[in-house]
């Protein structure tokens, strides 16, 4: 019979009792049940987001549970909005450990032909995918660094960060392409400093920014159709891997990219 006792040692290792996690983007689908995992395994969590009253409830909920959690609010394409964001998580709980990014989207917002795609539109779509998260942990690094513990940095990347698509996205795959290389890039130069840089990079998750798009069941079974899997990601599916990469149980574990996509990738 399996000792109970030995069982609950190695679930510590899942454990996050005293970290500080930061999360950008924790009033989204993604982020708020992200927040939900890291506060359920112990961590103190800053809850990011651009508007007030949605971070609040965030972080009311969290609360509620028993949590402690901050919040704070800024644009985050803004460095010194990035560069607040990390002070006033110090000023909150004195360290930062994890910091957690899921700031990014709107591929839909902005569909044109690669051969004139505007200017304008993508620069838009690279600062919200890119400037957005190289920004903040920038900051969050440099907080790591100065406390000597190490620390956790995962990325949302997106599976069209490894696979075109003749849907007008070019400056969306440019971003996470981009994105993807970057982890790889701080993984290297940040583990020195017992930084791991991890990315997660799902396909479509089922969250209220795309609501209007599920909602239309002929695009819906198309995706479907796509994924081995046969079905379109919840936010659950990527609790796991985010609880795993921010964790000591992921120690060893620097600059993935791993694929959350139901087999998508396996059969492209």
């Amino acid at each position: 019979m399996t000792d109970t006792t030995v069982i609950a040692d190695e679930l510590q290792r899942f454990r996050l009792d005293g970290r500080v996690a930061i999360v950008t983007g924790a009033t989204g689908g993604i982020g708020s049940r992200v927040s939900e995992a890291l506060a359920r395994v112990g961590a103190r969590v800053v809850v990011h987001g651009r508007d007030q009253a949605r971070a609040d409830a965030v972080a009311h909920g969290l609360r509620e549970e028993g949590a402690q959690a901050a919040v704070v609010t800024g644009d985050l394409t803004l460095r010194e909005d990035a560069d607040r964001m990390v002070e006033e998580a110090l000023g909150a709980f004195s360290r930062v450990d994890i910091i957690v990014n899921t700031v990014g989207g709107g591929a839909g917002t902005a569909v044109y032909p690669a051969e004139s795609y505007p200017e304008e539109e993508w620069d838009r779509i690279m600062d919200l995918n890119l400037r957005s998260v190289i920004l903040p942990t920038q900051a969050a690094a440099r907080a790591m660094i100065a406390g000597g513990r190490g620390g956790r940095v995962l990325h949302f990347s997106s599976v069209r960060g490894q696979l075109g698509i003749d849907s007008g996205f070019s400056a969306y795959v440019a971003a996470k392409g981009a994105l993807d290389a970057l982890t790889r890039q701080q993984a290297t130069e940040w583990a020195k400093h017992g930084i791991t840089v991890n990315a997660l990079s799902p396909t479509f998750v089922a969250t209220p920014q795309v609501e209007s798009l599920l909602a239309d069941e002929a695009f819906r079974a198309g995706l479907e159709a796509r994924i081995p899997l046969h079905r379109i990601a919840d936010p659950d599916d990527v609790v796991g891997a985010s609880m795993l990469l921010c964790s000591d149980a992921a120690s060893f574990i620097t600059g993935q990219v791993l694929t959350l996509d139901g087999g998508l990738t396996a059969c492209q």
